[in-house]
């Protein structure tokens, strides 16, 4: 082994330091998005999907459930926000597992960044697709007619906590996309995991409605809390609560699913 080849692995394994890895992290993240950019039809799930559910769901059930559909979409579009949202983060999970069966996880790999990069900047490109979801939820909702109650600063924060929760949940889908063996597999795990939060929630009924044992899941359910934040903050209302819950799976999705999708990845490529 020469001196040269000692120095360029030295190199490479040596630890970046935190402006090198955010700098690693916003150029990849930079990759993701002109990727995206270049295959459009990747977006449909973040631009038709909350548009379908919106219409479905205001004149399908608005009618049976609030006996007027223009009231049943004050209820509705902010738990359908928070469902729309969830569900945008399997995403992620697949395109990660298609790049590494694809061999590009490799050539990073090969270069002298951050381990963690490839993963932070995919997380943090993702930013854009969910915040897609949340203004156009918004904008179709409002051309439907709803309206929000209070000021457009309050509005705003609910966007901002619906896209950091989009943010900690796509780990989980990372983490998946680390484990496993298609894409395909990947984006089963990650409905299995978000129907159920969906609908078992506050998101299209209230939850004094449900069952008593039911209940007790909706009410610590994240999809309910986010959901709670988003009706207050738009309509009115009490949101302490449902923002410290928010915060606290926020928190606790990133803290644990995180270290576990880098974990995952190192042992992948």
């Amino acid at each position: 082994m020469t001196t040269a080849t000692v120095v360029a692995a030295g190199t490479t394994a040596a630890a970046p330091k935190p402006f090198k890895t955010i700098r690693h992290s916003a150029a990849l993240a930079k990759r993701s998005l002109i990727k995206t950019m270049r295959t459009p039809e990747a977006l449909l799930d973040v631009t038709l999907q909350p548009v379908i559910f919106l219409l479905l769901f205001t004149y399908v059930f608005g009618g049976a459930i609030a006996g007027s559909q223009s009231v049943y979409l004050q209820y509705l579009l902010p738990g359908i926000l928070a469902q729309t949202i969830a569900m945008s983060a399997t995403a992620i999970g697949v395109n990660m597992n298609t790049d590494i069966s694809k061999g590009v996880f490799d050539r990073f790999r090969s270069l002298p960044i951050a381990r963690s990069a490839p993963l932070v900047g995919a997380v943090l490109a993702d930013f854009v697709r969910y915040a897609l979801v949340a203004v156009i939820t918004l904008t179709v909702g409002y051309a439907m007619g709803f309206r929000i109650h209070t000021n457009p600063l309050e509005a705003g924060a609910a966007l901002l906590v619906s896209v950091a929760f989009a943010l900690a949940l796509s780990w989980v889908s990372v983490f998946l996309g680390m484990l496993a063996r298609t894409p395909g597999a990947v984006q089963g795990m990650m409905i299995l995991l978000v129907l159920p939060l969906s609908f078992g929630s506050n998101t299209f009924v209230q939850t004094n409605t449900l069952p008593g044992w039911m209940q007790a899941f909706v009410n610590v359910n994240p999809i309910t809390h986010l959901a709670g934040v988003s009706r207050g903050l738009f309509l009115g209302g009490p949101v302490a609560t449902h923002m410290l819950w928010t915060f606290g799976w926020i928190v606790g999705l990133t803290a644990v699913f995180m270290p576990l999708a880098l974990r995952a990845y190192g042992r992948k490529v």
